[in-house]
């Protein structure tokens, strides 16, 4: 009796932190009407549920590493804090980013629209500000016009200005003839000087067809998106009529960029200045003054979401290579409420069971086995919660595997209770002996399963890490469930009601 106080008071105040640490979840996903502001905050105090429990986008990403001489770890380093960036900036709720072997980066984003959420994350966004040489457009399509002229392949019957057409003050052509263009400029590439090269603009619409610009830009960049400091999105305020009703970028740079910027605005008034995302040149302004305040804007045909998103991925900087898709899995919102509702009914029914079964083998006895059962999977709650761990189908299935893990830890305490007992000892010396000579037998069993359970969890990857987590915070709270509460309850009771005849 001397430390049976201490005991109880140990098992209280590990419940009343339970109880603390559960309550974020229980709020989280019972309560309606939640701002969210709480739903933000109650999130980083609860347990996660998983994409195949909540519904929505798993993806396995790759880092194309051909052609970089940097290696594949650091270029995947790299890609994860600009994914994370964009990630939470785009606000998705409860979203998982994980690093995995080579240069793979896992994702998984609950309830998100797929189209716009791949786009987000897959875009380079490679961003440069280039001069345009109007000045000498028509000379090097004339120069590109005679090469292709004196060729002897029949491939080019047609001269190159012959697919050109004006589209207001440029140049343009067909989109659908963009293939044999491209040919043509590879075709003729030894007469068009080194410092220039042909880029194309976006699909539009000019005068009831598609078209797409042609633009003589300079080779070298004068800035590129790295000196980006901010990026916000907003309704275009040019006053091009060309642009009513759509949105636009604006852009700040760091300090000594805006410097640069200031100087080459200065140094080409009345040139233009393209602004070049992913080779494509989204608008070509003309400059009309020094800038030195270290602004631009990049204008085009963007929606709302497009242009936030395209903001979003200037903020958070340029992916340092593309990414491929090497895996992909979406999981609806309604078969992750039937899984829900399929691994509850099975936890429960399993945990039934077992408890008829203990009362109806163990008698009374069988009261506290059920009573550490509970407890036990009130602290694997708790303890979830408490370092925001993710529940996921597997990990139902670990729940449903720790039921029986605490009850063959209770059967092996209660047949050595019996087994003392059998020999003539008394009630409270039988319980002291059974459970100190189960202890070395259960302490072996659960530590072995908890070994195995932390390489799954550490070399596993997905559902097998859901299913391992599960197991093995369940079985260490059935260390402290099953042996020191158990026998705390035996002790409490029998010193308390001066129990001389246990049944079990």
């Amino acid at each position: 009796m001397r430390n049976l106080g201490l005991r109880i008071g140990i098992v209280v105040i590990v419940i009343i932190l339970g109880i603390y640490a559960i309550i974020p979840t229980i709020r989280l996903y019972t309560e309606e009407n939640l701002s969210e502001a709480t739903k933000i905050s109650l999130s980083k105090r609860a347990i996660h549920l998983g994409l195949d429990l909540r519904g929505g986008m798993h993806l396995i990403l790759e880092v194309d590493t051909s052609g970089i001489q940097e290696k594949p770890q650091d270029l995947r380093d790299r890609a994860f804090e600009i994914i994370r960036n964009r990630i939470d900036e785009f606000g998705v709720y409860e979203p998982v980013i994980e690093k995995q072997s080579g240069a793979r980066i896992l994702i998984q984003l609950p309830g998100v629209d797929r189209e716009r959420a791949v786009e987000l994350i897959k875009k380079v966004a490679h961003l440069e500000f280039r001069l345009v040489e109007d000045e000498r457009m028509g000379e090097i399509v004339e120069r590109v016009d005679q090469y292709l002229q004196g060729e002897d392949s029949l491939a080019f019957e047609e001269p190159f200005s012959s697919y050109l057409t004006g589209v207001e003050r440029d140049p343009g052509f067909d989109y659908r003839d963009e293939d044999s263009i491209k040919a043509l400029i590879a075709q003729a590439q030894e007469v068009i000087p080194e410092d220039v090269e042909f880029v194309f603009g976006p699909r539009e619409d000019y005068a009831g067809r598609e078209v797409k610009r042609i633009y003589m830009l300079r080779s070298t960049a004068a800035l590129t998106g790295e000196v980006i400091r901010d990026a916000r999105h907003g309704p275009n305020q040019s006053g091009n009529l060309q642009y009513v009703g759509t949105w636009e970028i604006d852009l700040q740079f760091k300090r000594e960029a805006a410097r640069k910027f200031a100087s080459i605005t200065g140094r080409n008034i009345n040139k233009r200045l393209a602004i070049v995302l992913d080779g494509i040149v989204q608008s070509a302004p003309v400059i009309t003054e020094r800038i030195p305040q270290g602004r631009a804007s990049i204008t085009g045909r963007f929606t709302p979401e497009q242009a936030r998103d395209l903001a979003i991925i200037l903020r958070a900087g340029a992916l340092p290579a593309p990414l491929r898709i090497v895996e992909e899995r979406t999981v609806g919102p309604s078969l992750g409420r039937d899984s829900i509702e399929s691994g509850i009914r099975a936890v429960l029914i399993a945990g039934a069971m077992v408890i008829v079964f203990m009362l109806i083998y163990y008698s009374l006895s069988g009261f506290v086995a059920d009573f550490a059962l509970f407890l036990n999977l009130f602290f694997l709650t708790a303890v979830l919660s408490a370092f925001r761990g993710s529940l996921t189908m597997p990990g139902i299935a670990g729940i449903a595997l720790t039921i029986g893990m605490a009850v063959d830890a209770n059967v092996l305490i209660f047949e050595r209770i019996r087994e003392e007992l059998k020999i003539g000892k008394t009630t409270r010396t039988a319980i002291d002996q059974g459970f100190a000579r189960a202890w070395i037998t259960i302490f072996d069993s659960n530590v072995t399963t908890i070994i195995i359970g932390v390489i799954l969890f550490i070399f596993g990857s997905g559902s097998i890490k859901g299913f391992a987590l599960t197991l093995t915070i369940g079985l260490l709270c059935n260390l402290f469930t099953a042996v020191f509460v158990g026998k705390v309850v035996f002790n409490f009771f029998t010193y308390k009601f001066d129990v001389q005849k246990l049944r079990i």
